[in-house]
């Protein structure tokens, strides 16, 4: 059995795509932990990468969202008091622009930017009758150790590119039942016009190949040369609701110049402080599929590996144990389950 004092890092995911992927890329597994909060319901995997040891917790199956975050967050640093550094990993929904050429597959993290600590709460504010919506509140930013290291790894691509496709290549050959699922997919990644609604009869134009109609897909150049998933920073927008909505998706990313959507980074960012890091397995519209979110979610994991190859194991050590802010992130967690109380 573990001992569960022995771990730094704990590491957040919300479905199961995403603990697979995580548990995948460990470097070795670890034994169940020897004892936990008698109030704990997480389920953990245990193991190490890069000569940390890492403690993976996911939400429980169907749920999703701030609250359910807090409350898993809570439970591992009740049981694991010697965290000292967050990530959250998981998949996004992408929001492409003409500044930004998000593809399904890459790979998402959140660093501040526009005066923003890198994840915003676009449902958070004031809706006063007769104008616009009016966001209130704001996000901390990430630790400073985490943003460091994202800079020094984002130097290092720069010059000399990334490896996650070895990383995940070496994942899948040494868990060789996942490659059906987690492996790029073969079809092709469409990106239809924001007007288009799934469902809608054959969405005004003729239809293509690939189901959909060709006077709705937006032509997008081929990425000759480049690396394979593109890593992107800048900010991240969460909320309690799952965005599936291009017109509002491209009004707020445009508002706020938003990279992704999610549901989960909103409840932790003040009460666990953490990276966010988002593999992209739809592009947040109507067009919803299932095929890219174990890719995703491995190229979201993969990153997450290569971060913590840049963070020495005893400036880890140095950092603040995490279990300093339990007290708020349990007032969080008690605060959002009981506003969500049916009345």
């Amino acid at each position: 059995m573990s001992d569960p004092l022995i771990y730094t890092v704990g590491w957040i995911c919300a479905v199961e795509p995403e603990a697979v992927a995580a548990g995948s890329l460990l470097d070795d597994e670890h034994e169940s932990p020897q004892r936990r909060d008698p109030r704990d319901t997480n389920v953990y995997k245990l193991g190490s990468i890069a000569g940390h040891n890492v403690v993976i917790a996911s939400l429980p199956s169907g749920e999703y969202g701030t609250n359910s975050a807090a409350v898993v967050a809570a439970n591992l640093l009740r049981s694991f008091p010697n965290v000292r550094i967050g990530l959250l990993v998981g998949i996004g929904g992408g929001a492409p622009s003409h500044r930004h050429d998000i593809r399904l597959g890459d790979v998402v993290v959140g660093v501040p930017g526009d005066g923003k600590g890198g994840v915003i709460q676009y449902d958070m504010g004031k809706r006063r009758q007769g104008q616009a919506f009016e966001q209130t509140g704001c996000l901390n930013a990430s630790p400073v150790l985490l943003r460091t290291a994202v800079a020094a790894l984002r130097a290092t691509y720069a010059r000399k590119g990334h490896s996650l496709g070895q990383d995940i290549a070496g994942a899948l050959n040494r868990w060789p039942r996942m490659r059906r699922t987690y492996s790029r997919p073969g079809v092709r990644d469409i990106l239809y016009r924001s007007q288009c609604v799934r469902g809608e009869e054959d969405c005004g134009g003729r239809l293509s190949r690939d189901g959909g109609s060709s006077a709705n897909i937006v032509e997008r150049q081929l990425r000759d040369g480049e690396e394979d998933p593109t890593i992107h920073y800048g900010l991240i927008a969460s909320a309690n609701t799952l965005m599936k909505d291009a017109e509002a998706r491209d009004q707020i990313s445009e508002k706020h110049n938003i990279l992704c959507f999610e549901t989960i980074a909103a409840g932790l960012m003040n009460h666990f402080p953490c990276l966010v890091i988002c593999g992209i397995c739809d592009y947040a519209d109507s067009h919803e599929n299932k095929v890219w979110q174990g890719y995703a979610a491995m190229t979201a994991a993969a990153y997450a590996k290569d971060l913590l190859r840049q963070l020495p194991a005893t400036d880890v050590e140095r950092e603040q144990r995490l279990e300093k802010h339990l007290n708020s992130c349990e007032r969080a967690s008690y605060t959002l389950q009981h506003f969500d109380e049916p009345r």
